[in-house]
């Protein structure tokens, strides 16, 4: 699957400065929202990464996203993925993620977290830690895209993504003088 042209034709892929979540500026920026949005490309996605869990030879019995955006990943990884169910963790107001009551988690129940692409990897490691809370053993994290500059705080789990893009990103005092002068675009 080339994920980049898929993003392209979605229009998902864009140009110019943008102020990522993780605070870091880029001159690149991929909208997952804006790709699954369509059921037929996100049952694609869905697919592909339930494949490569399937490769990776994991057996999760439950796939969890991060709210907003891992909520409509999840669901499709797992529909690709016989004998598992979909939840979701949600902001819990201090910082962190909350799994909601109504989801039952088994003790020791192996998991996968799904995100739609890793920077810094601090949204899905929030969901992973809430489910861990719960009981749960995260046994990989999934991904569209890992933009990972390094592992940071995701070493230690098993990876599986569809691509590996090098996008570069600054902190705020690093941007280069070419980007600065671009007009910036929170996302």
């Amino acid at each position: 699957m080339d994920v980049l042209a898929l993003y392209r034709e979605a229009g998902a892929y864009h140009e110019g400065h943008f102020l990522l979540a993780s605070g870091r500026h880029s001159p690149k920026f991929l909208q997952s929202t804006t790709v699954l949005q369509y059921p037929h490309l996100t049952g694609q996605i869905g697919q592909a990464l339930a494949q490569k869990v399937q490769e990776a030879g994991l057996s999760p019995r439950l796939v969890v996203g991060p709210a907003m955006g891992g909520v409509v990943l999840a669901y499709e990884v797992s529909r690709h993925l016989p004998g598992t169910r979909a939840i979701f963790a949600e902001k819990d107001g201090q910082g962190g993620m909350k799994v909601r009551e109504a989801f039952r988690i088994d003790p020791g129940e192996p998991f996968i977290a799904v995100e739609d692409v890793l920077t810094t990897g601090g949204s899905v490691l929030k969901a992973v830690r809430a489910v861990e809370a719960l009981g749960g053993r995260c046994v990989a994290v999934a991904c569209i895209v890992d933009r990972r500059a390094e592992e940071g705080p995701l070493a230690g789990y098993p990876l599986v993504s569809l691509t590996r893009l090098t996008f570069d990103t600054y902190a705020p005092d690093e941007v280069p003088e070419w980007l600065a002068q671009v007009p910036l675009r929170e996302i």
